[in-house]
């Protein structure tokens, strides 16, 4: 069972739970775990934004700073301090969202941050969402900033910061503990004056998680569902997935290309658990793997 709800961002509503919608993601970087430098030109991340919206995707999450375990860690290891810029992290990413809505103006775009500032650029822009990977944490502005732009906002949940993760000790019920924390940060961000209706919930995957934790968290989904949130989960290419998958070859962890059944596996699971919108790099698969999750889901009910 899938709570229907309706997501208003910024000049739109999206009806939720009738069908999966698909985020398609977008990295502006040239440093990302998964396509790292393959579309850093903004010319190639257009064309492949725009390739993107052609094989369904009905959002598109664009980043210009990537958080794989590890970033956001200074040269002398105290850790934790922006790696990129603003100024940069706008210059990679403000003639993408143009691009795109230049080519395609009804085109949902996401923008990807935790800076305040790149935010409000990229809403102001005609981006109707943003996507903190943080839950507002990271930057003491953007609870206030994104209740002044009266966008969509996703909270995702995140267990310390990407410096710290592979030295974070076990947890030992990780869904209880993000079902806990994203009440917390859902609860700043209403004292913050943004709105109920505007809020959307990500359990982040792979973010802080141990390999072993994150099947748990994806098991007991429908526990945040429960809170009444629309729910986003984004388990494409992650870590956990290629530890699974070379674990049953009998071998390494299975390389990011080499992930692709597997996510698609972890984001049915996702939906059949609750999940209203998932975020993929291979859209068009995700397509088909949707519409007979979502074919079960209809059938349940």
């Amino acid at each position: 069972m899938r709570a229907k709800l309706v997501w208003q961002l910024r000049t739109r509503a999206l009806e939720l739970g009738g069908r999966t919608l698909i985020m398609g993601v977008v990295n502006v970087t040239p440093d990302s775990f998964s396509d790292g430098g393959a579309f850093l030109e903004p010319e190639r991340a257009v064309a492949h934004a725009l390739q993107l919206l052609e094989d369904g995707a009905d959002i598109l999450d664009i980043g210009g700073e990537s958080t794989r375990p590890g970033t956001l860690v200074q040269p002398d290891g105290t850790g934790n301090k922006p790696v990129v810029t603003e100024a940069e992290e706008l210059r990679r990413v403000m003639p993408v969202i143009e691009g795109v809505l230049r080519a395609r103006p009804d085109a949902v775009v996401s923008i990807d941050t935790y800076k305040a500032e790149v935010a409000r650029c990229a809403v102001e822009a005609g981006a109707e969402i943003v996507n903190d990977v943080s839950a507002l944490q990271w930057d003491p502005a953007m609870p206030t900033t994104c209740a002044e732009l009266q966008c969509g906002v996703v909270l995702m949940h995140t267990r310390g910061k990407p410096g710290e993760w592979r030295k974070l000790p076990p947890e030992p019920d990780m869904a209880a503990l993000v079902k806990h924390d994203l009440a917390n940060r859902a609860q700043i961000a209403l004292d913050s004056r943004v709105k109920r209706a505007r809020i959307a919930l990500d359990p982040g995957f792979g973010f802080g998680k141990n390999f072993e934790e994150n099947y748990p968290l994806l098991a007991r989904l429908e526990w945040l569902q429960r809170m009444g949130f629309p729910v986003v989960a984004g388990t494409s290419r992650k870590s956990f997935i290629g530890r699974t998958v070379g674990q049953r070859r009998g071998g390494e962890d299975a390389a990011v290309g080499e992930r692709l059944y597997g996510s698609l596996a972890a984001m049915v699971a996702s939906i059949l658990h609750g999940a209203h919108i998932v975020r993929v790099h291979d859209v068009r698969p995700a397509v088909e793997a949707t519409a007979v999750a979502d074919a079960v889901l209809a059938a349940g009910n």
